[in-house]
């Protein structure tokens, strides 16, 4: 009788399901195969899964494939990252693929046996132009520009005490510097085209708010934004139901409103005009000041290298982006076909500084995917001094790249202010897989560097590495990106420095006389 009744309800629902797949006029596909037409919107639902888990190969998903992934995950968790038996990438016939060439002898090489994986800059940030507060970053691995808000607190945190344990820096992003940042970890602060944190009640740049945020947290070096490679030039909308009490005081804006954000700064409008802007921040805050940017038409570049020649105004650092970097959300046209990919973006900026001597004198930092050995490896050998990962860090605390970012339901508690969500991110255990990924990077960097016979990064060059051409032929680096003899390599006397840093063995304790 019990089973009768169920049949008899489960019968029921499937005819009022057929009946109003019947009548509705929304979509074509019920109207014509009620009931069993809902598989193929459950299918499509589950697709991504699906896809992901079961029908790619190791190799073949983007933005991050499964082996990127796996190793991401495994050097996290302190796991076995190697692999065994092969390599899944077609080496013989993928076009692009770089690869880099070892050599039979070398010099000194580091320690690779600690286990903190020292790797310091090539470069003393902020040193050239004479900043008040100068420094040699202590990592060339450092943590890319995530806001709150887009990023939840919970994730922040995890960053920035990995960051902390690493002795690596985090990048605040445009959304202000909040609570969330203050655990430990060095910042770099962001400013973009809304003045977050240090902006007045229009919305203009307040130089006093910047200051009184400056002065209050362990902030290295100030970013000012111009776009980002997954959507330059392109403002934002925060809807008002996402302005949050917490958001509205770490942003400086009214909670609850709409804060529409412009795709281009108002403190300044022009490269010279730029250039004030940054002298007047260094000046004021003793801080070295970069700009962050995408890459598309040159003429900004070369009017900012030809005013930085005269040697009276500058940027101490250039962060470059690549159009295949990632972001919370952002129309499929821009992330898909606005901006240059980074080799090729950077390598025409970096060409532009070349052009005039200028490349000692400023840091080069690169993003967009290039928390993997083999595109960092290729970026320091394009001059790249330092680089900045965002999904790879996010990953190695728990992101399994479900690509819901923009939809605030992040099943990771990761990318969404979802408090049920958030709750499933453990801040202290994520904190330590951040700091471990890190690690884990620098010292692959510090592997693949004595391979080719030098004792950083930033020391391997553009005939190092050769770019996979058609089935038959290679170029090295420097023939693909157009580089002369020389660039995208450190100057003689940086050089003979970070060589003589990561090799100089320190000098043995002294016994005592009487042998004690």
């Amino acid at each position: 009788m019990r089973a009768r009744s169920i049949g008899t309800a489960a019968a029921t629902a499937l005819a009022l399901v057929a009946a109003r797949d019947l009548v509705q006029k929304k979509h074509a596909l019920l109207r014509n195969f009620p009931v069993i037409g809902h598989a193929r919107y459950l299918l499509e639902t589950i697709g991504p899964e699906l896809r992901q888990y079961v029908v790619t190969s190791n190799e073949e998903e983007r933005p991050f494939s499964r082996d990127q992934r796996t190793w991401i995950y495994a050097s996290a968790k302190e796991e076995n990252n190697y692999f065994g038996f092969g390599t899944d990438v077609d080496v013989e016939h993928v076009q692009g693929h770089a690869y880099v060439k070892q050599r039979t002898f070398a010099g000194t090489l580091p320690d690779l046996h600690d286990p903190q994986a020292p790797l310091p800059s090539a470069k003393v940030l902020g040193g050239p132009r004479g900043r008040a507060k100068a420094f040699r970053p202590a990592s060339v691995v450092n943590i890319s520009a995530m806001s709150f808000g887009s990023l939840s607190g919970a994730a922040i945190t995890a960053l920035n005490k990995g960051a902390a344990l690493a002795g690596a820096m985090q990048n605040t992003g445009e959304g202000g510097l909040s609570p969330y940042h203050r655990n430990g970890g060095d910042l770099i602060l962001q400013i973009g085209t809304s003045y977050f944190g240090c902006r007045n009640e229009d919305g203009t740049f307040s130089l006093d708010k910047l200051k009184d945020v400056v002065a209050g947290a362990p902030v290295k070096a100030i970013e000012i934004k111009l776009s980002q490679g997954a959507k330059p030039g392109l403002g934002g909308m925060l809807p008002g139901a996402k302005v949050t009490p917490e958001i509205a005081e770490i942003r400086g804006i009214p909670a609850g409103k709409d804060c529409a954000s412009p795709s281009r700064h108002t403190a300044f409008h022009d490269v010279d005009s730029m250039l004030d802007f940054v002298e007047l921040i260094a000046a004021e805050t003793g801080l070295p000041v970069g700009i962050k940017s995408a890459v598309g038409e040159m003429s900004f570049w070369e009017e900012l290298a030809m005013l930085m020649a005269r040697g009276d105004r500058g940027v101490d650092f250039v962060t470059i982006d690549g159009g295949e970097g990632g972001t919370g959300a952002a129309p499929l046209i821009f992330t898909d076909s606005v901006s240059l990919p980074f080799r090729m973006g950077f390598s025409r900026v970096y060409s532009t500084f070349a052009e005039r001597g200028l490349t000692d004198d400023l840091t080069f930092i690169g993003s967009g995917k290039l928390g993997l050995p083999e595109n960092a490896a290729v970026a320091f050998a394009l001059g790249v001094d330092m680089i900045n990962v965002a999904r790879e860090a996010m990953l190695s605390i728990g992101c399994i790249q479900a690509q819901k970012c923009h939809t605030d339901k992040c099943p990771t508690g990761i990318a969404t202010q979802n408090p049920w969500l958030v709750r499933g991110v453990d801040a202290p255990s994520k904190a330590t897989r951040a700091a471990v990924y890190l690690r884990t990077l620098r010292k692959e960097l510090l592997k693949v560097s004595g391979a080719v016979g030098v004792a950083h990064p930033a020391l391997i060059t553009t005939t190092d590495i050769e770019i996979m051409n058609g089935d038959y032929d290679a170029r090295t680096l420097a023939s693909v990106y157009g580089y002369k003899d020389g660039w995208g390599e450190l100057g003689p006397e940086l050089a003979q420095q970070i060589t003589a840093l990561l090799t100089t063995e320190p000098a043995p304790l002294q016994k005592p006389a009487n042998g004690e």
